[in-house]
């Protein structure tokens, strides 16, 4: 029998037990060792992303059917193979690439290899993801080898490492007297903080209000920690640095996006990864007479995935905080999660 926690939009998760499914055509059917619990996770469970002024942007309605399974940092092990499915191998141990596209013709997204632009596949979010003891995943390209990295830290890579890979790509290299500033240390801005250095060539200056996320950054290679709740906070800071190159703000509400545009210095770039929600205003002059730039970045492709595990094994990249828990426990995590009490990242082991 297969279990797994279910939702629907605003209600408590539900665990089930059914027969577990057999894989057809190049599908293949993986036995979840970890899932990582992710914030967006939080903002799919609520149903909806604040956009600001009171409107929200509802969360795949009409393109799912609920109740649906959460989770898309999945890692696992191949247990059966559809007829069609070839390239992995009965005990294979995988990190899912969830971020999957239609691939239907037309779809430029997937033509380009953009497919997580597409994502209208994506496990966990559309299909049925890894808040469960199994998973079908579509085809083998989508699973990848992560030979010498701990499991529960492999399942953090689909989501909270590439996120912060594909955000820190969008920076680039940047010279040894720039200053790279990260907004948020939760479970991605923490798997930023690591990156970092290996992607940008600068350790960055990390911002957030909560002490014990300060302290975990400057423990995971961070160059300076603060706090950017203050009063005049941002001047304070452009005053002692001059200003950052880049930002990278992985919470996007609307004091981190103010406080992000606000330390920038001529010709300098934000990137906004979080989802938290709101609205920006700033006097349009700026753009022009400062030269910068905002950004967006949701994830990464499936070659950045390959990218970034290939750096983890070559003991690049090193390891976020985590910690794991029961499957039992997605529904309590969550709210852990939403109330600000996890530092790095918790991972589901069924």
């Amino acid at each position: 029998m297969a279990q797994w926690n279910s939702w629907r939009v605003a209600e408590p998760l539900e665990l089930q037990c059914e027969a577990v499914p057999q894989p057809k055509g190049t599908e293949v059917l993986i036995r979840v060792t970890g899932c990582g619990v992710c914030h967006s996770d939080v903002h799919i469970w609520d149903g909806y992303f604040d956009l600001g002024g009171g409107r929200k942007a509802q969360v795949g309605q009409g393109e799912k059917s609920l109740p649906i399974t959460p989770g898309h940092e999945i890692v696992g092990e191949v247990i059966a193979l559809g007829p069609e499915a070839s390239g992995v191998k009965l005990g294979d141990k995988r990190v899912v690439y969830p971020w999957i596209g239609c691939h239907e013709p037309g779809c430029g997204e997937c033509a380009s290899g953009d497919e997580h632009l597409c994502g209208k596949r994506a496990m966990g979010v559309f299909k049925h993801g890894g808040y469960s003891d199994h998973a079908i995943v579509p085809h083998p390209r989508y699973l990848l080898a992560y030979d010498g990295l701990p499991t529960p830290l492999a399942a953090t890579y689909a989501c909270s490492g590439l996120t912060a890979y594909g955000a820190l790509q969008k920076v680039g290299k940047l010279g040894p007297d720039d200053k790279l500033l990260i907004i948020g240390a939760g479970g991605v801005g923490m798997s930023g903080v690591r990156l970092a250095k290996a992607v940008t060539g600068v350790a960055p200056i990390v911002a957030d209000i909560d002490p014990a996320k300060r302290a975990a950054a400057l423990e995971n290679g961070a160059a300076q920690a603060i706090d950017p709740n203050g009063q005049g906070a941002a001047k304070e800071f452009v005053k002692a640095t001059g200003g950052v190159a880049a930002a990278v703000d992985f919470v996007g509400a609307e004091p981190t996006v103010r406080f992000g545009t606000s330390v920038l210095r001529k010709g300098g770039k934000l990137v906004i990864v979080g989802l938290y929600g709101g609205g920006l205003s700033m006097p349009i002059p700026f753009f022009p007479f400062l030269e910068i730039a905002v950004q967006g970045s949701q994830v990464g492709t499936l070659a950045d995935l390959k990218e970034l595990i290939a750096l983890g094994q070559k003991g690049v990249v090193g390891a976020i905080p985590y910690a794991t828990r029961p499957l039992d426990q997605a529904g309590q995590t969550l709210a852990d999660l939403k109330a600000g009490k996890i530092v790095g990242r918790v991972v589901l082991t069924p």
